[in-house]
């Protein structure tokens, strides 16, 4: 116990540092950076503004709620990370809902991680850190990914390396970003989960795609069952194989009788479903084949 003391004794101690005008740390060179940056300090809530980079746009009530309740009665456990900006003046990089719900908490400071950061730094910092939680949706985590490239210029192959994600595994989250708005936000509100996605993004037409989506909410489809449905759309635009015209025909009895009569034997004659055919006429003795010969060759 007497240890937490000590440690809460030495973040207001460094806070105090902070609010020295005299010694105002703009840089890592500045004197006293090195007891202040990299270490957890109480920070003034009123002194922290909420990062314009932060990713997170959704933010139960309820879980923020239960977030307070909690820190009323153990405190923040995991301290925020803010960049400075100015004398007295902070910037979140992470922790928001921390933040958010100290503030539900009635609390007046905050346990800070202090870190000096240009803009760029500071969006990949937020952006990063939020990609590893786990309760983000697959829409916040595309959004993310969108403007750390846009925003920092980074290709995909180096995103890959930034987030410790596998390449194929960022482009399946930023085509996501191709489904219709509303499909987009039925993923963010729990009504299809990202495997639902990303088989209606295989549906080009936007009409199309949306009534498939209403069907999987309304109908409560599986992933499979919705994949099976893009596939029968999708086999249905295939063209269809032009069935071949039949070149076949009859032969009149009248013309096997003359066949029969001509050759005086029983011939038969068979025809395919293509026009082509076979005639065989049989003989029953050379004396036969020699006389049916001499009719040929008449």
């Amino acid at each position: 116990m007497a240890k937490a003391v000590k440690k809460q004794a030495l973040g207001r101690g460094l806070s105090a540092l902070l609010k020295d005008p005299t010694n105002d740390i703009k840089s890592v060179e500045d004197k006293g950076a090195d007891k202040v940056v990299g270490n957890i300090i109480e920070l003034e809530l009123d002194a922290i503004e909420v990062n314009p980079f932060q990713p997170r746009s959704n933010f139960n009530e309820e879980t923020l709620t239960e977030l307070a309740t909690s820190i009323k009665e153990l405190g923040v456990i995991q301290p925020i990370t803010v960049r400075k900006l100015d004398f007295n003046k902070y910037q979140l990089i992470s922790g928001e809902r921390r933040l958010r719900a100290s503030k539900l908490a009635g609390l007046e400071t905050i346990p800070a991680y202090i870190r000096l950061a240009d803009d760029n730094e500071s969006l990949v910092m937020a952006l990063v850190e939020n990609i590893q939680r786990h309760d983000l949706d697959p829409i916040e985590v595309a959004l993310s990914y969108q403007r750390l490239i846009d925003e920092i210029s980074l290709t995909q192959e180096e995103l890959s390396d930034r987030v410790g994600k596998k390449r194929s595994t960022i482009t399946n989250y930023l085509r996501l970003l191709k489904l219709d708005p509303i499909i987009q936000t039925g993923m963010r509100d729990g009504f299809i989960s990202m495997g639902h996605g990303r088989a209606l993004i295989n549906v080009s037409d936007a009409d199309v795609q949306s009534d498939i989506y209403h069907k999987v909410v309304t109908e409560n489809l599986s992933v499979r069952e919705t994949e099976a449905l893009v596939k029968k759309y999708q086999e249905s635009l295939k063209p269809k194989s032009a069935k071949a015209k039949p070149t076949s025909f009859d032969i009149e009895e009248n013309d096997k009788k003359s066949f029969n009569d001509f050759f005086g034997t029983k011939v038969d004659v068979k025809i395919a479903n293509n026009g082509k055919g076979k005639i065989t006429i049989p003989f029953h003795s050379e004396e036969d084949f020699n006389r049916i010969l001499k009719l040929i060759n008449k």
